[in-house]
């Protein structure tokens, strides 16, 4: 279980007196811990799919912040981000390749058929049960906008 992986990799941390390490994973654990609180689960037990959820959320919001740190010359902070988003990937599954979203999409497409932008929402349902954690979503909608126009 990934919960299980990140709660031994934090105690690995603390052993090794790896403070960045130590610090990201104890951030990504409290988002997983607010995302328990928030959504009424159980204290004692976290799936897979909650920890890749919130390190998927915990990424994107990781290279929204890089673009801003850059914008306004704060390269050492981007660099710190970047170092974490490489820890937090350890717990995601590999991420897919354009060529495999894109055929994933086709896949959806045969699957749907869609007749305008207004089967958008079919779309991405499907694609988000497929390709969730998998792949950035952003770049999956930019795909299925290029498709449908």
């Amino acid at each position: 279980m990934l919960y299980e992986q990140l709660t031994n990799d934090m105690k690995e941390a603390m052993k090794n007196k790896d403070k960045e390490t130590l610090s990201t994973i104890r951030l990504l654990k409290s988002a997983i811990d607010l995302y328990k609180i928030n959504n009424k689960m159980d204290r004692d037990t976290v799936s897979d799919d909650v920890v890749i959820d919130v390190a998927a959320k915990q990424v994107k919001t990781h290279k929204e912040s890089i673009i801003e740190f850059r914008n306004a010359g704060r390269e050492d902070l981007a660099s710190k981000l970047e170092y974490e988003i490489k820890i937090i990937e350890k717990y995601l599954p590999e991420q897919l390749s354009r060529e495999e979203i894109e055929k994933i999409i086709n896949d959806i497409f045969e699957k749907v058929k869609p007749t305008g932008k207004s089967d958008m929402g079919k779309i991405m349902k499907e694609a988000n049960v497929l390709l969730k954690g998998k792949a950035d979503m952003k770049t999956v909608n930019e795909i299925v906008m290029s498709k449908l126009n």
